[in-house]
């Protein structure tokens, strides 16, 4: 017996498929060739989840928002994955990247929602219309 996904799974298998992208643009660029990747982790594309290989971990996790400024949302993780010490202004430029990758693609990957990102204390988060709508 096969179930369908629901329209949870189905909207953040498209948030996750927008930071898979993100994820192989940079490895593509080069971005941050400074650093080695993690020795436990194969290099890039050579897993089924890009979150999991490469230099880069990149995704989201659903927060309701409590103590929030935006209320519930996806939070941001952009992390490289290095043993290498990453100075905290080498992580503010990447996740500045990151961050403007992702506005840009949100809005073609949610046609017609309205979608944010924006600084929420410490972190980036997404937040805005989460009805999951039509899918």
């Amino acid at each position: 017996m096969t179930a369908t996904k629901t329209k949870l799974e189905r909207w953040e298998q498209r948030l996750k498929k927008v930071f898979d992208e993100i994820d192989a643009e940079l490895e593509a660029a080069g971005a941050c060739q400074k650093f080695k990747r993690h020795p436990a982790r194969p290099p890039a594309g050579a897993t089924s989840n890009r979150e999991d290989d490469g230099l880069f971990d990149l995704g989201a996790a659903f927060s309701v928002g409590i103590g929030s400024q935006h209320g519930p949302g996806y939070v941001v993780q952009a992390r490289i994955a290095t043993l290498d010490s990453v100075p905290a202004e080498k992580q503010e430029q990447f996740e500045t990247e990151v961050i403007r990758r992702l506005k840009k693609k949100l809005p073609a990957a949610f046609p017609g929602v309205k979608l944010f990102v924006d600084r929420d204390g410490p972190v980036y988060k997404i937040h805005g219309d989460l009805s999951l709508g039509s899918l």
